[in-house]
């Protein structure tokens, strides 16, 4: 259920581009990590920075 909410949040704020003005475009980055012990980390964000605000979220 969290990620469906994650999920929806993300689609929400990325419908939101551009409502009021000219559209925003969305910052999208992704990383992989491995620990030392060996295990395998994922990581992702999406977001937006218009001015001095920043809306970040991760996955």
């Amino acid at each position: 259920m969290k990620p469906l909410i994650g999920f929806l949040i993300a689609a929400l704020v990325l419908a939101a581009c551009g409502v009021d003005g000219e559209p925003v475009q969305p910052t999208v980055s992704a990383g992989v990590g491995v620990s030392s012990g060996g295990s395998v980390h994922t990581r992702g964000n999406v977001g937006l920075h218009q001015g001095p605000i920043s809306l970040y979220l991760g996955i």
